[in-house]
């Protein structure tokens, strides 16, 4: 007898990076940002690192090094724990005239010790907007990464 239930192969194939089956992909109002986003990475009071993140619509983040564009080495990250998202956002004004802007948003891949904004934990699989000036945490990593733009 055949089988006629969905195996998901096929979203499997089209969702692959270098052999890497993705959690996520990318919106239809993905775009690269025209702000020059960076993200400083403290760990306690010493800065260890600096990301400049304005040169991609998405980053995403996690310990499988073969995917990821930001890794994290934490035990308790998961491989695809977060993506980092521009979106353009359409706003109309009360004179009827859109403005489009690009937005830095994040969302939490369904991992298992969550993405905290300003130490509160974010929903998973939802979209939230990054503020220049948010501390972000993964999972149960002492390490904060803080979003400023280079003006700042």
């Amino acid at each position: 007898m055949p089988d006629y239930k969905p195996s998901g192969l096929l979203g499997a194939d089209q969702n692959t990076f270098k052999g890497v089956v993705l959690k996520y992909s990318e919106p239809i109002e993905a775009r690269k940002p025209t702000a020059r986003y960076r993200l400083y990475v403290f760990k306690g009071e010493e800065q260890i690192d600096l990301l400049h993140i304005h040169r991609q619509s998405a980053y995403l983040i996690g310990r499988d090094r073969v995917v990821a564009d930001i890794p994290i080495d934490h035990p308790s990250c998961s491989k695809q724990h977060a993506a980092l998202q521009y979106r353009q956002i359409v706003t109309t004004d009360e004179l009827g005239q859109t403005q489009r802007t690009v937005k830095p948003y994040i969302i939490d891949l369904n991992s298992t010790n969550g993405v905290m904004v300003n130490g509160d934990r974010i929903p998973a699989s939802r979209y939230v907007e990054l503020r220049s000036g948010d501390t972000i945490k993964f999972g149960q990593s002492s390490r904060d990464y803080v979003l400023l733009t280079d003006d700042e």
